[in-house]
């Protein structure tokens, strides 16, 4: 699968991939998509991209215009992908790796200042993870009241907001995927 940057200071920028079927990218249609819904948000964000995989939506991100961005995956081959990626797009200075299983917990960003503004979340689909990943990430105390979520899951995995602290801003399905963007209203 050929991975490129949609828009920004690296348009058309390619991006490596990881070989095999253990990260699904999300295709450059979808992620353009769902930055055009987003654009008002993206200038100046602190970005956190969850399940990061190649790192494609914190670097279109940067590219964009936002302010910096972290990267949590616990896939070695992503982390080694994600690396030559930032390092290809020279934003080493604007981003932080981190390794971690963000379906146990997310206490490596615990209270992270400055706060997240935006944040990415692409789960393995069907694993059963949104929900602890949303949970995960409020207990984290790393959001800035109002940041948007972006989560990308299988559109037949149910997604349960019963946290009262996130608020559904809008849904939209394309084919077997389901886009869900969410509001920190804590």
């Amino acid at each position: 699968m050929s991975l490129r940057i949609i828009s920004g200071s690296l348009r058309g920028k390619k991006l490596h991939t990881v070989r095999g079927m253990k990260v699904r990218p999300t295709a450059d249609r979808l992620r353009e998509s769902i930055f055009n819904i987003i654009a008002s948000r993206i200038h100046k964000a602190v970005v956190l991209d969850l399940f990061a995989g190649t790192g494609a939506f914190g670097i279109e991100a940067i590219s964009r215009g936002a302010e910096s961005a972290v990267f949590i995956d616990n896939s070695r081959e992503a982390l080694s992908v994600m690396a030559r990626n930032i390092e290809a797009c020279a934003f080493s200075s604007r981003t932080k790796i981190i390794k971690w299983d963000i379906a146990r917990n997310l206490n490596c960003i615990k209270s992270f200042t400055p706060a997240f503004n935006l944040v990415f979340i692409d789960p393995p689909y069907n694993q059963n993870i949104i929900n602890p990943s949303l949970l995960n990430l409020f207990k984290s105390g790393s959001l800035a009241t109002g940041a948007s979520v972006v989560l990308e899951h299988a559109a037949a995995e149910p997604l349960q907001v019963e946290l009262g602290a996130f608020e559904m801003d809008d849904q939209r399905k394309y084919g077997k995927t389901l886009v869900s963007f969410l509001r920190y209203v804590v």
